[in-house]
């Protein structure tokens, strides 16, 4: 009989030749898919929560995004956030201190990466629960971070910043919408948010990248509520659509009904 240890070594060594089977198309490198993470997309499968890693989404400064599917079928993304990059950690604490959802935080490299994931699967998680339009989680361990996929057949929804807008005004109404969603019903503040993590499906802005996320009632929530309404309204001023008043903006993020 096949000792426990022997099978998860075989399965562990499945895992890692169907990842590196394409090194081309998977844009496999060690500094993503080192052992522990190998394990970990392991365990994920035999939790049933991926069935198939099919291609490289993005490569970006803190994480791969990979295609995939779950096994009913379904389409998922799945993000592995890098455990070996310094710069990427630098700023982590600035926006996990603070947060009474992580009292007690292991500040060795690995442990904050994997206290990064957890935070954006935790925001996912409040984003969903609030009717924001975003990625919905599905699970998580370690470094990696599995969600629905944005998109269809493998091809992610558009960036903002990509596709020409029919209508700005009104998408603009949409997404202020959305940002006033996420700050009173999931009790949250994006913080990054941009043309760069906002893409666009069925007409309507999807946000996404909310690992930097913070709850509403962080001492640091304002300051990252006033960066969000001057991105936003910046851009879509150049767009030509007449914007609310950045204050104004604010406080009806903050206020107004939702």
């Amino acid at each position: 009989m096949e000792r426990k240890a022997d099978k998860l070594q075989r399965r562990y060594e499945e895992t890692a030749l169907m990842l590196n089977k394409n090194q081309e198309e998977f844009n496999v490198s060690d500094a993503v898919f080192d052992r522990p993470t190998l394990e970990g997309v392991l365990r994920l499968i035999q939790k049933k929560k991926i069935d198939k890693i099919k291609g490289a989404l993005k490569a970006g400064k803190e994480a791969h995004i990979y295609w995939g599917t779950a096994p009913n079928g379904t389409e998922i993304a799945v993000k592995i956030y890098y455990t070996t990059s310094a710069e990427f950690r630098k700023g982590m604490m600035r926006y996990i201190e603070g947060d009474p959802r992580f009292k007690r935080i292991r500040t060795d490299p690995k442990s904050l990466v994997y206290t990064w994931t957890q935070k954006e699967f935790s925001n996912l998680q409040l984003a969903e629960q609030g009717g924001v339009n975003a990625p919905r989680p599905i699970d998580f361990l370690r470094n990696i971070l599995v969600m629905t996929f944005i998109g269809v057949d493998g091809v992610p929804a558009p960036l903002l910043r990509e596709l020409p807008l029919e209508n700005p005004d009104d998408f603009y109404d949409k997404l202020t919408d959305e940002m006033r969603t996420l700050y009173q019903k999931s009790g949250l503040v994006h913080g990054d948010l941009s043309e760069y993590n906002i893409m666009v499906w069925e007409k309507k802005p999807v946000i996404f990248d909310v690992s930097q996320a913070m709850l509403a009632n962080h001492p640091l929530a304002p300051s990252l509520l006033q960066h969000d309404v001057e991105t936003i309204n910046t851009y879509f001023a150049k767009l030509g659509v007449e914007v609310y008043d950045n204050k104004e903006l604010e406080e009806w993020v903050k206020s107004g009904e939702a």
